[in-house]
């Protein structure tokens, strides 16, 4: 009998991903708007990186944090958006089963590295208001070099982890994705073997990228508040806060939409709908941090100035 069934069975070898809508007028919208979209994050991240680099004040660990969470966001939408414009300009999207594992794993490892470099920008913030005559010690730059490691290091192997859980899962058919790129909640409603394991791993994975992280920025941010509140000038407090505002406002973004975006994701019957949601952790999260973080930082802007304008600080 299970001979029978395994002689019976279709070894998939290609994902077919469904995107965001099937009518051919609004994928020609869609290619639009997610290029703009794509030109913006890139160009706004490069902008950042570029004021971070030309300015000797934002020569400091936040920034240096800032530059480097700048880089994932543009890894974490190229990774997703430009295959997806392809397969609106061709109206199909055909993705090789090794380029399905591929996609995932860098996303994870991307986003996951996201992730650790929030709590890390965290740590910085209660260091520097905590902690200020220690801070240069604490915060010097092997110390800023080692929690970028570590990071890198805790998000590589998890991503290798569901990958490889992935690999080996047996897919029968139907082959068809609900979503418009490849990511594990998806993949786990094609696959016809257990998924026992990978949910675990799922779990134990949000765990550590999510649950772990939301707990030390929360603590993080408490001494902030704590610390802000015994600052006897209102000015005083308003400059600490600013500088904590647009990581704050990052942070929400970021693991609201990812917690939502998983919960749904989860569920056993994925509806049309849920097609439109990973759209805020892939493409309105990246294009909107800088934005954020040039709105609400004068220094940012002075410098991002002098680089559209080819003046010298």
């Amino acid at each position: 009998m299970e001979a029978d069934a395994c002689r019976n069975r279709t070894t998939v070898t290609e994902f077919i991903l469904l995107g965001l809508t099937e009518n051919a007028g609004l994928q020609s919208i869609l290619a639009v708007v997610f290029f703009f979209a794509y030109v913006v994050t890139v160009g706004g991240s490069l902008s950042i990186i570029s004021a971070i680099f030309v300015e000797p004040r934002l020569h400091t660990p936040m920034y240096y944090f800032l530059r480097v969470l700048s880089l994932l966001d543009i890894g974490c939408i190229t990774v997703t958006v430009p295959p997806m414009l392809l397969c609106l300009l061709a109206r199909q999207c055909r993705v090789p089963y090794a380029a399905c594992l591929s996609q995932l794993f860098f996303f994870h490892l991307l986003a996951g590295v996201d992730c650790h470099l929030l709590t890390a920008m965290a740590y910085d913030r209660y260091l520097a208001i905590c902690q200020p005559l220690t801070y240069s010690t604490r915060m010097s730059r092997e110390v800023q070099c080692a929690l970028v490691g570590l990071c890198c290091a805790i998000s590589f192997l998890n991503a290798l982890t569901h990958t490889v859980a992935a690999s080996v899962l047996d897919f029968c058919g139907p082959n068809i994705v609900n979503n418009f790129y490849c990511d594990l909640p998806p993949l786990f409603q094609l696959s016809c073997s257990s998924i026992h394991l990978n949910g675990q791993l799922l779990f134990v994975g949000a765990s550590f990228m999510g649950v772990i992280p939301i707990i030390l920025i929360s603590v993080s941010y408490a001494h902030v508040v704590a610390a802000v509140l015994h600052i006897r000038s209102a000015k005083g407090r308003k400059k600490a806060f600013s500088t904590c505002g647009s990581h704050l406002t990052v942070v929400c973004f970021f693991y609201g939409t990812g917690f939502f975006s998983y919960m749904r994701l989860n569920s056993v019957s994925a509806s049309d709908k849920d097609q439109g949601i990973p759209i805020f952790n892939t493409v309105l999260n990246p294009m909107l941090n800088p934005v954020i973080y040039s709105l609400r930082n004068p220094d940012v802007q002075g410098a991002l100035k002098r680089v559209l304008t080819g003046k010298r600080c």
